[in-house]
């Protein structure tokens, strides 16, 4: 809920200003600190959730197993996160393949994006954008709060420099194990999960906007 919609709940004549609310609303998170269920602010307002260190035990209660996603629609998704507005065109100029029409149902499905208008060029192709709905998954407040390219691509070399060791080490080992899948190949439900391999794939962009320059 959004501190605007907390004081609809009180009658006119009663409702407290909305900085107030929002110091309540403060002051309960820090009351939460400590407890295994948080007070967190994403896009559309405040909402209790479990926190994350503790996510993957709470999500043993429940049957139902989240959906898997491609590579290819997290690549997309990246994509239209930091160019956005983007067109399917220019989506596909920089991935250097088609994009598929199920991937962009799939991310119009779940409200990750929306068209936020049409590109004044022939055919008017669709411009699409995030929604609120994708910060609320993320666990984000705005696009701000996703990492810079130059971020991505010092984690990037940072990672190189610690996985070559164990590749070697790996290497030579004799196994008759299939050798494990990468990070984003194995990819799982979590929306930590999902981030990571959102900045796997922004790290194309990265690139393309180095040697554009």
């Amino acid at each position: 809920m959004t501190c605007k919609q907390v004081q609809q709940v009180f009658p006119e004549i009663e409702q407290p200003e909305i900085q107030e609310i929002q110091a309540a609303c403060e002051a309960i998170k820090e009351d939460y600190r400590f407890r295994p269920v948080e007070l967190k602010q994403v896009a559309s307002g405040y909402r209790f959730q479990v926190r994350k260190e503790l996510s993957r035990w709470v999500s043993r209660l429940f049957e139902e197993k989240p959906p898997k996603y491609s590579r290819a629609l997290l690549e997309t998704l990246a994509i239209i996160a930091y160019r956005q507005p983007a067109t399917r065109g220019d989506i596909e100029d920089i991935r250097g393949v088609g994009v598929s029409s199920s991937i962009i149902h799939t991310l119009l499905e779940r409200e990750w994006i929306r068209v936020v208008a049409h590109k004044e060029v022939p055919g008017r192709p669709a411009l699409y954008g995030t929604t609120k709905q994708f910060l609320d998954y993320f666990n984000i407040t705005s696009l701000n709060e996703l990492p810079t390219l130059q971020e991505i691509q010092e984690l990037d070399l940072s990672l190189d420099t610690t996985q070559q060791p164990m590749q070697v080490k790996s290497e030579e080992q004799e196994t008759t194990e299939q050798i494990p899948q990468t990070a984003v190949e194995q990819f799982s439900e979590t929306a930590e999960q999902i981030t990571e391999t959102i900045g796997q794939a922004a790290k194309t962009i990265a690139r393309l906007s180095t040697t554009t320059e």
